[in-house]
């Protein structure tokens, strides 16, 4: 008798999108990116893009366009004041996101800078869940201090509680009791938190931080950029959620939030462009009015209005929840086969991209040793995969003391572009991972011969030890 194959339990899905146009990509011998590798200082934001086989950099600016976000760009009204694509883009900042008022910049630090320029008085600090690089560097510009209050689960790359980006609720009242409430000048709050591994904040911990900040007169910034991937785990790992739609949530998230900077180079699926929106009409006024200073006028703040037109529709795409499942399904895709095979990774696997452990990788190196910057420098070397550091390095220097600041995750992070790479891409990366990984006893740590004064980890250059 003829023995039929049960159906699998799970069925497969496919990506919501078929490839129109390719671009060729060029493979490298290891001998050609040792010398590409020791040119760039042993520092992957020095590579030149050509010696590159999977960009695995940055999500940031790298993802592909839709055809219809290549048709906008016709559209475009480069009028140098009231483009009809600023108003496209205002109108769907308001519906999508629920902002009354938006700002446009070139880019998200063009939104962070204008905040922290008319929000921050020196000697004030900036509660939020985990630092980011470029956020930290203006806060503490304008004279500010940031104070990281995020739940102490975000700290350990093993723990698997499904919401690692939420606040410590009672660290932020004690610092806001402790400095009281006229030195907060908002609460920064990121959305699948970059540095802890694109781990996202549970809507229950953000209407609670909400309610926090309006009890003290407080308000909420949050940092959009990575919004809708948060949407999409709140539908799948928070009770009462499951039914909602992406876009519903996200309206939902913001709401709890007086405004929000955005670069729309990640959700938003383009390659420049950002925002800085809030409710309040008063405070528009003075980020309209700063921005001529720094951007460009605040019907256009920097962009081309063929750019604020592609941002425009690739808002409405971001939210879509078959595109945002095929999105995240990528990661997760490149995460569970690292985890199937024993590789020490941060868990639960993030919304943009997958964090190797290098501390986990190099035991036997010294933070100070930059072991995440070896491991992103050995990943080039094996399969010219460009991943990029998220630790000592990005971590930067005290600014009191100048010492090394050592945070608690020593990271490489494999961020993935947007409708660019096909699963068979995330296979190579994988397999290279491993490669590494089997070499990791070999590895010696860096030293660094060039350090920038600001954001070191895009120009700083290194050397192995001797």
């Amino acid at each position: 008798m003829e023995t039929k194959a049960a159906p699998p339990k799970q069925r497969s899905w496919a990506e919501p999108w078929k490839v129109k146009v390719v671009e060729p990509l060029k493979t490298t011998t290891r001998e050609h990116r040792r010398k590409a590798m020791a040119e760039a200082g042993y520092n992957t934001f020095l590579l030149r893009s050509e010696d590159v086989y999977i960009d695995l950099l940055t999500d940031s600016g790298t993802g592909a366009m839709s055809d219809r976000q290549w048709a906008g760009m016709m559209l475009g009204d480069e009028a140098y004041a009231g483009s009809r694509n600023y108003y496209r883009l205002q109108e769907n900042v308001r519906n999508y996101y629920g902002y009354q008022y938006m700002v446009p910049t070139h880019q998200g630090r063009g939104a962070e800078h204008l905040l922290s320029k008319i929000m921050i008085k020196p000697g004030d600090s900036v509660p939020g869940n985990m630092y980011f690089t470029t956020t930290r560097l203006h806060q503490e510009l304008a004279g500010g201090h940031f104070v990281d209050c995020i739940t102490p689960a975000a700290h350990d790359p093993a723990d698997q509680s499904p919401f690692k980006g939420d606040f410590d609720l009672a660290a932020l009242e004690r610092l806001i009791r402790d400095v009281g409430p006229d030195r907060v000048p908002y609460v920064c709050v990121g959305a699948t938190v970059n540095m802890a591994g694109g781990q996202p904040i549970s809507m229950t911990n953000m209407r609670a931080v909400h309610e926090i900040a309006q009890r003290h007169g407080i308000r909420i910034f949050l940092d959009a950029t990575r919004a809708v991937e948060n949407a999409w785990f709140i539908q799948q790992r928070e009770p009462g959620y499951a039914d909602r739609s992406v876009a519903s949530l996200l309206k939902e998230f913001c709401s709890y939030s007086d405004g929000c900077t955005m670069s729309g180079k990640k959700d938003a699926l383009v390659n420049i462009g950002g925002w800085l929106a809030m409710n309040d009409a008063e405070l528009y006024q003075r980020a309209a009015n700063l921005v001529v200073v720094f951007e460009g006028l605040h019907t256009y703040g920097g962009m081309a209005g063929r750019d604020m037109e592609a941002m425009a529709q690739g808002i409405e795409e971001s939210v879509a929840d078959d595109h945002i499942r095929a999105r995240i399904g990528q990661v997760q895709y490149l995460g569970q086969k690292l985890i199937d095979w024993g590789i020490p990774i941060v868990r639960p696997i993030g919304g943009h991209a997958v964090y190797l452990d290098a501390k986990a990788f190099y035991p036997h190196l010294a933070q100070d040793e930059f072991p995440a910057q070896r491991l992103a420098a050995e990943l080039y070397l094996d399969a010219g995969v460009r991943s990029m550091e998220r630790g000592i390095v990005s971590a930067g220097r005290d600014e009191a003391t100048g010492k090394h600041r050592y945070p608690k995750l020593e990271l490489v992070r494999l961020t993935i572009p947007r409708r660019v790479y096909t699963q068979a891409h995330m296979d190579v990366a994988a397999e290279s991972v491993a490669a590494v990984y089997q070499q990791r006893h070999d590895a010696r740590g860096l030293v660094m011969t060039f350090e920038p004064k600001y954001l070191r980890f895009f120009q700083a250059r290194f050397e192995p030890k001797g």
